[in-house]
């Protein structure tokens, strides 16, 4: 069974590169271009097994789109991964700190991609058995 991942990002090339790498590894990608549209889908009861979001979308940033994720029980099990071109350590902390479970800088490389993702799932699988 393939697993879902949600990719929220502005930059069209971004997402195609994302979404490419994704499906290699095994990921059916849906693909977002601001904010809004997932947080309506997940208030709509779909649920990604991933997300990865941009720190600097438009419109609700994606520090503030964590936030209301993690705010909420039904999805503070989802593995989320921050995707940014900041190699500002203090918006790093603050994603970590607001509950990402890593983060990878753009452009993406494969393997750093690949190595994250398998942080963040040992991360969720590690809290999950803390609950």
């Amino acid at each position: 069974m393939k697993k879902d991942a949600w990719i929220i990002d502005d930059d069209d090339e971004i997402r195609t590169a994302l979404s490419m790498m994704l499906k290699i590894i095994g990921y059916e990608v849906k693909t977002f271009s601001e904010a809004r549209a997932p947080a309506r889908a997940l208030l709509d009861g779909q649920h990604p097994d991933m997300l990865f979001i941009d720190i600097n979308i438009p419109q609700v940033s994606g520090l503030e789109l964590l936030k209301f994720i993690r705010q909420r029980d039904a999805w503070k099990r989802l593995p989320i991964l921050m995707v940014t071109s900041e190699s500002d350590e203090i918006m790093v902390e603050e994603a970590i700190r607001l509950g990402a479970d890593g983060y990878v800088f753009k452009p993406v490389n494969f393997e750093e991609l690949t190595n994250a993702i398998e942080m963040a799932l040992k991360r969720r699988a590690l809290l999950a058995s803390k609950d």
